[in-house]
């Protein structure tokens, strides 16, 4: 749902979402608006699109730039904005394409495709169907002819190994030789009407990361989803690292944010180097606690093995649900040529993110914990001689 402005010096980017103007839960649905010169920081604009009658609703869809006006809608402009989208009813429902003649464009880009000029992605939300239940967007590398999509192969690929990223779409107007920017829903249709902030904060999803995402060829297989966050140095609240150790190995580091970082918002990386080829042991691993009421989440990686990493969110207790699955897990294989794992965490009130060397793996999960989580440690534990651990820890804002 979603259409993107230049973001040069400054240009607005427009994000259209999934807005119910009249209840903190999903139905009567509008398109909200909000617009952000950084991706990160959002302001509410005006509702864009309006059910026409009682019990119709906006479902989901995407928007462009009319450039060549296509459309016809747009007659001596470059700049229009052009949305398609289900519209649902309940006897049927169909596809719509309005016009947004409130919203323009200033100098719009060419539409582009993604990763590369000769390689697309169909990304493909279900719900349900998904490996852990509840909703999951996969995505399909192929060739697009301009009328007919062809996959390179039937796999199913998933875009996260979590629970809490749905509908991810793709901003107008990236150059194709650029990674694409992608947002997503960071929640799961088997929970998110019930889920605690709708009562006591009166909202009750949020969205994903802003995400820089590409094809790549890896140990793994020729079409590798890889999906990085958007650059956070500019939320940074210090240009260094708030902690960090150089020396990490079988060690740990503890470090208390609670009157450091206001926003209890943090990201940290970790770097491990000189992994030996065979004969692996050892663990590394991270938990963000809350010093008031001893909640946690957690997660941790093991070099040996099938290399699992795994997420914990079940030490939390602001949230209970059936549904509410508290473990995930992925193998992750570490590279032969570089010896190296690499770990990038981003975390904030309610959801955190990870990322696995440098984005070929990902995972977004929502928590609800009664207590603030203030404190982060990071460890690691029966390595093998050799092994060399490093991480930096910043706060940011929001």
């Amino acid at each position: 749902m979603f259409v993107r402005r230049r973001c040069v010096d400054k240009a607005r980017t427009d994000l259209f979402h999934a807005d119910n103007p009249s209840e903190n839960i999903a139905g009567n649905q509008h398109w909200g608006h909000a617009t952000s010169t950084d991706l990160y920081h959002w302001e509410n604009q005006a509702i864009a699109i309006f059910p026409e009658a009682e019990g119709e609703g906006i479902f989901s869809g995407s928007s462009v730039i009319d450039v060549n006006n296509t459309s016809g809608f747009f007659p001596n402009q470059t700049n229009g904005v052009v949305a398609m989208y289900t519209l649902n009813t309940a006897e049927e429902e169909t596809q719509e394409i309005p016009m947004l003649s409130n919203i323009s464009v200033e100098n719009p880009l060419d539409p582009s495709n993604f990763a590369s000029t000769d390689m697309y992605v169909l990304t493909v939300s279900i719900n349900p169907g998904a490996p852990l239940g509840g909703s999951i967007t996969q995505a399909f590398p192929g060739t697009f002819n301009g009328t007919h999509f062809a996959p390179v192969d039937q796999a199913a690929r998933i875009t996260d190994f979590g629970k809490d990223n749905y509908a991810g779409q793709f901003f107008y107007g990236i150059p194709p030789t650029s990674p694409q920017i992608s947002i997503a829903w960071a929640s799961n249709w088997q929970y998110t009407q019930v889920v605690p902030t709708g009562d006591s904060e009166n909202f009750r999803s949020a969205m994903s990361l802003p995400r820089y995402n590409v094809l790549a060829n890896t140990t793994r297989g020729d079409y590798t989803f890889v999906s990085l966050p958007y650059d956070l140095s500019s939320l940074y609240t210090t240009t260094s690292p708030l902690a960090n150790s150089t020396s990490l190995a079988n060690a740990s580091l503890l470090y208390d944010y609670s009157r450091t970082v206001p926003s209890g918002a943090l990201t940290f990386n970790m770097t491990v180097t000189s992994i030996p080829a065979e004969n692996v042991t050892g663990t590394t691993n991270f938990t963000f606690m809350s010093s008031v009421t001893g909640e946690s989440i957690r997660g941790g990686f093991y070099l040996g093995g099938d290399t699992p990493f795994f997420i914990n969110r079940g030490y939390t207790r602001g949230f209970d649900n059936p549904f509410f699955t508290d473990k995930f897990s992925t193998n992750n294989l570490v590279s032969v040529d570089t010896q190296t794992f690499r770990l990038q965490v981003v975390i904030d009130r309610s959801i955190m993110e990870v990322f696995l060397d440098n984005g070929l793996r990902s995972a977004t999960t929502t928590f609800f914990a009664d207590g603030e989580l203030d404190t982060l440690i990071v460890s690691s534990a029966e390595l093998s001689p050799g092994i060399a651990v490093f991480v930096n820890v910043y706060g940011l804002n929001r």
